[in-house]
């Protein structure tokens, strides 16, 4: 018998472009070979020009969908991504809590072109109930900002801005850097609160980067259910995702997507 591929687990929102959300997280599963299990907590009318509409599904349909899937097949990992509303953030936080697997958060508040994805009610149960439940939070960041209050503006600031994100309970946080102005690298900290490890790869002057938020996590989730450690699968997931901006690919009018399947072609 074929021995079961690790399993995992996305709670998250549908992008009906295929850019992010749930559909980047299954492609992003598919290329890192795990059986890749969804969770959907909203749809979105959304394009490569931004999002035309979001609706929240009710709480019992997600928690229903999580009990199905957790219940009968298991996990070996769980990423979570739009969560829309608090109702749907304090579910999901005690839907993971009670799972025993490691949970990687992404706290998505905006899409990539501004639109909200979270309502301004939800962020007090991110913090609250959302981060504590984290093995790995993945903050942009905006979303340190939107979370904290804490503004990056230079590469010191990210210590600052992590030892924020630590305070409300996450095992370890991932400050993207990414959108840090003026630096050759897009360079990520990752910490515990003790230990550091500074992630580097060249800055890509690439149009087409929409879901590399999820695509990360989702990456990071799957190294985790392979039984990698924190610091070896944020390395991995930063190689997979580097990778996927080099190779993406205009779609529709605006900004395309990252390539999740770079390496299949290459």
């Amino acid at each position: 018998m074929t021995p079961a591929l690790p399993r995992v687990l996305t709670v998250a929102g549908s992008d009906s472009g295929g850019g992010a959300g749930v559909q980047a997280d299954l492609k992003t599963m598919l290329a890192l070979g795990v059986h890749g299990m969804s969770v959907i907590t909203a749809v979105t009318a959304q394009n490569s020009l931004g999002v035309q509409g979001a609706w929240e599904l009710p709480v019992e349909a997600v928690r229903a969908q999580y009990r199905s899937v957790v219940d009968d097949i298991g996990v070996q990992a769980v990423k979570t991504g739009m969560l829309a509303s608090a109702e749907l953030v304090e579910a999901v936080a005690e839907l993971i809590t009670g799972t025993d697997a490691p949970a990687v958060v992404d706290p998505v508040g905006v899409s990539k072109h501004g639109d909200p994805l979270l309502a301004a009610s939800a962020l007090d149960a991110v913090r609250t109930r959302l981060l504590p439940a984290a093995t790995l939070a993945t903050p942009n960041l905006d979303e340190v900002a939107q979370l904290t209050g804490v503004r990056v503006r230079s590469e010191d600031d990210l210590r600052r801005a992590a030892a924020a994100v630590l305070a409300y309970g996450p095992r370890w946080v991932l400050v993207k850097g990414g959108h840090l102005p003026g630096h050759a690298d897009a360079v990520d900290l990752l910490t515990d609160g003790s230990a550091e490890h500074w992630l580097r790869a060249p800055r890509l002057d690439r149009r087409h980067t929409h879901g590399t938020g999820c695509t990360l996590a989702s990456a990071v989730a799957c190294g985790l259910a392979k039984g990698l450690a924190v610091p070896a699968a944020v390395t991995a997931a930063k190689e997979y995702v580097t990778g996927a901006i080099a190779a993406g690919f205009a779609l529709g009018a605006g900004i395309g997507p990252v390539d999740h399947g770079w390496r299949l072609r290459t």
